[in-house]
């Protein structure tokens, strides 16, 4: 394998991290791999020199993830423009992003330095937060933007343009626009339908629509989206991949287009994206 080192991002909150990290960590220095640990990992096993997540995609060459799908999307944000590869291992609980089960941890290391893997690219989606003319936040996303109402019960009311042209004005919960990826995360609970990773496409799905006859919307993976808050809601927020959130004001446009980042995930060749589902999902059972 050409890489020179590896960053590993965990998440603590896992009762085996700890032991598992450890051990991992004697395996690749032992084979004189160098190991760049993020601050949370380096202070969980009491090691100097962590490295913060925002820098630790730029020092390594490949990122080694443990945890579920939620440390996952954050590596991928963090990966950024880099675009460097990222093999997950799932500690969490479904785990479609996660390549990698535990049992099977150092055998896919050791495939993953003969270079027995192929890289998956993921499409992104860039968002940009528009206010009185002046952009206030922005951000890519590998699984999905939520444009939602605040706390309390009454709907929110959203413009939806899609190339510059008007296409409807949306009443309800708010609106996932979501990747491929993000088929099967808040969008597939909000009845969207899954759509393979490699098709280039986003999706529109409303959340609990006050007109029923709005429904998901599948787009060309070139179309540019625009979502306005049209209502005067306190506490109506845009949601960067359920992690970062972004308070909205009447006016505001979230502007949405595929980013010209790919998020690039290790995958192995007999790995198959329909056993992933049926597995995750339960398909065949009984």
């Amino acid at each position: 394998m050409k890489s020179k080192s590896i960053g590993i991002l965990t998440k603590p909150k896992f009762p085996e991290v700890k032991s598992t990290l450890q051990a991992v960590l004697s395996w690749l220095r032992e084979r004189n791999i160098e190991v760049l640990l993020d601050t949370t990992s380096a202070t969980l096993l009491g090691e100097t020199g962590g490295i913060q997540k925002t820098q630790l995609a730029g020092k390594a060459d490949v990122l080694l993830v443990m945890g579920g799908d939620g440390t996952m999307l954050s590596a991928a944000r963090l990966a950024g423009e880099r675009g460097i590869p990222i093999l997950g291992v799932n500690m969490g609980g479904l785990g479609f992003l996660t390549e990698v089960r535990l049992e099977h941890f150092y055998p896919s290391l050791e495939r993953v330095f003969t270079n027995d893997y192929v890289l998956d690219e993921r499409l992104m989606l860039g968002t940009h937060v528009h206010r009185h003319g002046e952009t206030v936040a922005q951000g890519v996303v590998l699984n999905d933007v939520v444009v939602s109402k605040g706390t309390l019960a009454r709907m929110i009311e959203l413009r939806i343009s899609i190339q510059g042209r008007f296409v409807t004005n949306l009443r309800g919960d708010g609106l996932i626009v979501s990747t491929p990826t993000g088929s099967t995360a808040y969008s597939l609970s909000a009845g969207g339908p899954i759509i393979h990773p490699t098709v280039q496409s986003l999706m529109l799905t409303p959340v609990c629509p006050h007109t029923l006859t709005h429904r998901p919307l599948i787009v060309e993976g070139s179309a540019e989206i625009e979502v306005t808050l049209t209502s005067k809601d306190e506490g109506a927020m845009a949601t960067l991949d359920g992690q970062v959130g972004v308070a909205l004001t009447q006016g505001d446009t979230v502007e949405l287009k595929v980013s010209e980042h790919r998020t690039r995930l290790i995958r192995f060749p007999e790995s198959n994206y329909y056993d992933v589902l049926r597995e995750k999902l339960k398909w065949g059972d009984g």
